[in-house]
């Protein structure tokens, strides 16, 4: 037997069915009735109803007049405890330590503070030469990877209407107006990574990929620096890819859905 197979055994069968409803009622696209239910994990009627009658007692569900159920208010005390006692920076540094760093650049973690982006933690093997980080450093949101990569995940009317009037630019490649800075955040919602050269300091590229939380909502954003503006491409792709990589780990410890 694999090891997967000796964990499942010791599980305890009416709380794990108890989760999968919980999963089912949480991903549904329509709220489901205990027939639904029955149908999805293959279980009697019966034993489902009585899952879900203790589940709504508990405050984990709740049972809608026309007999559907929806996620109940519980839940929401318990995804508050955990952003309380999930330490971002910690599980950040945590999460550097166990991985492999590109050599000569910066790993960074920000935080969106009204329209500037803020490092509260940073991890480097060696100090970049134009670029020099430290925790409290405030950039604007509007030319660091970091900012682009969160506000990205905004709809353009929220956008618009938090940058009706565009900050001045940092050097001569930052993004100049709301409508280009629109196109960016179009390529960066497809590409999944905000990569900006130039814009922030000359001479320094960055990689933002956004990190999420439990609720899947965005918190902070993972930021790469390097000390070119002309690195090889190929180099680019591995920096886009560990980004992604680099957040969407942290997302997952932060209790995020890894699809998300």
């Amino acid at each position: 037997m694999n090891e997967e197979g000796t964990v499942r055994q010791k599980l305890v069968p009416a709380v794990e069915r108890a989760s999968i409803i919980l999963d089912l009622v949480a991903e549904a696209k329509r709220y489901p009735t205990v027939s639904d239910l029955a149908r999805a994990t293959g279980l009697p009627k019966s034993t489902v109803h009585g899952l879900c009658t203790t589940l709504t007692q508990l405050g984990l569900l709740m049972r809608r007049s026309d007999q559907t159920y929806v996620l109940g208010p519980h839940l929401l005390k318990w995804s508050n405890a955990f952003d309380r006692q999930t330490d971002i920076a910690a599980e950040f540094a945590a999460l550097w330590d166990r991985s492999t760093v590109v050599e000569d650049a910066i790993v960074s973690l920000c935080i969106l503070d009204e329209l500037d982006v803020v490092f509260i933690a940073a991890r480097q093997r060696s100090a970049l030469e134009r670029f020099a980080v430290r925790p409290g450093m405030r950039l604007p949101a509007a030319f660091c990877a970091a900012g682009k990569a969160i506000l990205a995940r905004w709809p353009d009317h929220d956008i618009q209407r938090a940058l009706k009037s565009f900050p001045p630019p940092l050097t001569e490649r930052s993004v100049a107006n709301l409508d280009s800075f629109l196109e960016e955040m179009r390529q960066i919602r497809e590409d999944g990574v905000a990569v900006e050269i130039g814009q922030c300091h000359r001479g320094v590229t960055n990689f933002g990929a956004p990190v999420l939380n439990s609720l899947n909502r965005t918190v902070a954003a993972v930021l790469i620096s390097v000390d070119a503006e002309d690195a090889p491409q190929s180099l680019k792709r591995d920096l886009v890819a560990h980004a992604a990589d680099l957040a969407s780990r942290l997302s997952r410890r932060l209790g995020a859905e890894s699809d998300a």
